[in-house]
């Protein structure tokens, strides 16, 4: 007997209690009301640690779409790094752990390159501070910094603050000296400005630059002539007239930025063999390590590769010779399928996919109603034909309209999901199959600043709704009304879908099925 499972994304559908730039709370969703009302359902966090981003960062639909496809969290490269460091397997990392042994044996230097603010967005002071440990641990004895300013991320005069807190924590571990110190606006450059990248990297191999003895009064300086800290020009500690050091033939350079795009040109200065951007000396003879994956195939150690997710829903069904259909209109369509495998571009075997395409307007506020209507029809000709086991629906509309901050047209697609909520489920029903309904994130719940009161057009923290419908779980007696406590995280709905339709769940997944917590 055919009886398909669909899950449903509402995308950029949160929950809150308060009602200010509120849309959905001020939304007329009857289909919404009688699910909240006589079938089991729970909230799920979507949002921060739950989703591998930042503690307190709200979702998004790449991340989003991606745990509820892979069934576990997948760290990003901040909290996953972070978190090495608090376990301790950072310390035990191998491309780190043999970089400071090679050293050690050649008795060259270690050189540790990075951005350093009061920000997280391209490298994080506690990852410099743990190699500064392991250092100390591993007793490397030539150990330099090449401290690169931030004043975009953080604010424009902080160097001379955390330049102070660094070297508090080198006079404590007793090793380590700041070599040079520079403006991202040098080494930090993404858009082919060359003759940056130029002057950082012969600042730290050749000595070019401003001659200083005290970083902080260099800064300092800087700042009285209104230069700020994205800006400084570089400049090269000396004692006694020389350089403290400069890098060299058999040295080792620790790159410990995790974001990869404006890390790329200064490590391609480093490494490439074959390099013409502007002329090098010579090519240095130097082992780099870089804290991620900047680009494919670049001549590095790399300390924490890409995660591969593997055994992810869509694999595991199309194992089990599973049918599938993913449908989402053009704003969402790669969510519901590159991103919900994982960051596999090409379909699993017995995987079908339906593009949608969204309206050609600038903003979506003028045609609030988007293609969910021709979604519902696709998938209800879909289930007609009974040839999928499972089906992925992806409604593009409280998320899309949100982001323009229009309460009006967004209380519009609110309505328009929930209409057709109301021709799709029972269309499902009808088939015997059931209904998994829930989000990737909030959005359309919290469309003003509950501070400021100033309109918000970004993601929410809030987390999201889960509904489980089937033809036999309809309660008779309405249902007393649940808080907003989350009940799992996205990571629980591939499990679930699994035990729904009688799969074993992988060892990869470690989210949980939320069918006893729905029972």
């Amino acid at each position: 007997m055919y009886k398909p499972v669909v899950l449903v994304i509402l995308d950029g559908w949160g929950l809150s209690s308060n009602q200010q730039g509120n849309s959905i709370s001020k939304s007329r969703k009857p289909s919404v009301d009688k699910l909240n009302q006589y079938y089991p359902s729970t909230t799920l966090q979507a949002s921060g640690i739950s989703v591998g981003i930042p503690w307190g960062e709200s979702g998004n639909s790449e991340v989003g779409h991606m745990t509820l496809g892979a069934g576990k969290i997948i760290y990003q490269n901040l909290p996953r790094i972070t978190l090495s460091v608090q376990d301790g397997s950072f310390f035990r990392n191998k491309a780190l752990s043999d970089s400071m042994r090679n050293i050690q044996e050649k008795n060259g230097s270690l050189h540790l390159m990075g951005l350093m603010g009061e920000g997280a967005v391209h490298s994080y002071s506690e990852h410099l501070y743990a190699l500064i440990e392991m250092a100390s641990i591993q007793r490397i004895k030539n150990l330099y910094l090449h401290i690169i300013t931030d004043g975009r991320d953080s604010s424009p005069t902080c160097g001379t603050k955390v330049i102070k807190m660094l070297q508090d924590k080198l006079k404590m571990k007793g090793v380590g000296k700041i070599a040079t110190v520079c403006g991202r606006n040098w080494t930090m450059d993404r858009n082919n400005n060359w003759e940056r990248i130029e002057k950082a990297y012969k600042m730290m191999t050749q000595g070019e630059g401003e001659h200083i003895t005290d970083p902080i009064k260099y800064l300092q300086d800087s700042y009285t002539k209104g230069i700020t800290d994205e800006y400084i020009e570089p400049g090269i500690i000396t004692e006694n007239g020389k350089p403290v050091a400069l890098v060299q033939d058999g040295d080792t350079m620790i790159f410990f930025n995790f974001r990869e795009d404006r890390a790329r040109q200064i490590t391609k200065a480093f490494v490439l063999p074959e390099f013409d951007e502007f002329k090098r000396e010579k090519r240095l003879k130097i082992d780099f390590v870089t804290m991620t994956e900047y680009e494919k195939d670049l001549p590095v150690s790399v300390a924490f590769p890409p995660e591969k997710i593997e055994n992810g829903l869509g694999e595991i069904l199309s194992q089990n010779r599973k049918k599938q259909l993913r449908i989402a209109e053009t704003e969402k369509y790669a969510h519901v399928t590159y991103f919900f495998n994982g960051g596999k571009e090409d379909p699993w075997s017995g995987e079908d996919r339906l593009l949608i395409p969204s309206p050609s307007v600038s903003k979506f506020d003028q045609a609030p109603e988007m293609s969910a209507d021709k979604i519902t029809e696709r998938v209800i000709e879909a289930l007609e034909l009974k040839k999928y086991d499972f089906i992925l629906i992806n409604y593009a509309n409280a998320d899309m309209v949100g982001h323009t901050g229009n309460m009006e047209a967004t209380i519009k697609a609110v309505e328009i999901v929930d209409k057709n909520l109301s021709v799709l489920i029972p269309a499902v029903l009808k088939e015997g199959g059931c209904l998994l309904i829930t989000a990737d994130h909030g959005n359309a719940e919290e469309l003003q600043n509950l501070r400021t009161g100033e309109i918000n057009t970004e993601h929410s923290s809030n987390p999201v709704p889960f509904w489980y419908i089937t033809p036999d779980n309809h309660r008779e007696e309405i249902k007393t009304k649940q808080g907003y406590d989350p009940g799992g995280l996205l990571s629980d709905v591939a499990p679930t879908v699994l035990e729904i339709m009688g799969i074993e769940k992988p060892k990869e997944m470690n989210g949980e099925s939320l069918l006893p917590l729905l029972k």
